[in-house]
C-alpha cells in the first residue's frame, strides 16, 4: 500500500510492483469494505488501518429496501409485505436460539425478496402474502434447529394469521427422488425428501450454502 500510495503522490506514470511493471493511473484508490460482525470476518491490523481514513456506515433501514425490490418485482402491496418480513426477522432475532448461522441482517433479506420474486414470476396471480408467506418459509426453514422450528411457526402465524402455506409443484422432482433412493439402496423416509426439497429450495436463492449434520445424517 504505501509503494501505491508514495507513487501516486508523486504522480509516477510507472513503477516497478512485485518484480512487475505496472502503470500508475491518477485515478487509482483503495477501499475497503468491513463488516467484522460476521463469522469468520477479522479486524484489519492497525498498522494497515493507519493507512486509510475511516468512514461510518449506520444500519440501513431494510424495510424501504424490501418495499422498493419487492415493487420491483411487480408486488401491489409492497410496503404492508416489507414490513411483516422485517417483524419476522426481528422476532425471530429476539426469540429463537442464538446459533452462528443464523443470519438476520440485509443478505438474508435479499434471499427472501429474491425467492418471492421467483415466485411472483411463476405464479403471478396467487395472494402476495401467499407469496411471501412461502419465501419467507423457504429460506429460512432449511437452516433452523428443530427446537427453533415450533417458535417460528409460531411468528409466522401471528403475522399471517388464517393463511395456508400454499402447495409447491415440484415437476418430477419428487419421482426422480424416490428413483434415486432405490437405486442407491435409501428409504425415502418423509424427513429425508423434505431436506432434499430444502435443499433445492436454498439452492434456488443461495449462491453458496452448507450442509451440516451428524455422521450418517444424509448429507452425501
Amino acid at each position: 500500500m504505501l509503494i501505491l500510495f508514495r507513487a501516486k503522490a508523486n504522480n509516477d506514470p510507472e513503477i516497478i510492483f512485485e518484480d512487475s511493471l505496472i502503470k500508475m493511473k491518477p485515478t487509482f484508490c483503495v477501499f475497503i469494505t468491513m463488516n467484522p460482525g460476521y463469522a469468520g470476518r477479522t479486524e484489519l491490523p492497525d498498522n494497515l488501518k493507519a493507512l486509510f481514513r475511516p468512514v461510518a456506515m449506520m444500519v440501513p433501514d431494510y424495510a424501504l429496501i424490501g418495499e422498493i425490490m419487492l415493487y420491483s418485482f411487480g408486488f401491489l402491496t409492497g410496503r404492508d409485505l416489507a414490513r411483516k418480513m422485517v417483524t419476522t426477522f426481528t422476532l425471530s432475532s429476539e426469540q429463537l436460539s442464538s446459533q452462528d448461522h443464523y443470519d438476520y441482517g440485509m443478505r438474508a433479506v435479499r434471499s427472501v425478496i429474491n425467492a418471492a420474486g421467483l415466485l411472483k414470476r411463476a405464479m403471478p396471480d396467487m395472494n402476495e402474502s401467499q407469496l411471501l408467506l412461502r419465501a419467507l418459509r423457504d429460506v429460512n426453514v432449511p437452516k433452523f434447529l428443530k427446537d427453533d422450528l415450533p417458535l417460528f411457526e409460531n411468528i409466522m402465524v401471528d403475522l399471517f394469521p388464517g393463511l395456508q402455506k400454499p402447495e409447491a409443484n415440484y415437476g418430477g422432482l419428487l419421482n426422480s427422488l424416490n428413483k434415486s433412493c432405490q437405486h442407491f439402496n435409501l428409504q425415502p423416509v418423509e424427513p429425508f425428501s423434505m431436506k432434499i426439497v430444502q435443499l433445492y429450495d436454498t439452492i434456488q436463492v443461495r449462491h453458496g450454502l452448507m450442509l451440516v449434520g451428524p455422521t450418517g445424517g444424509g448429507k452425501t
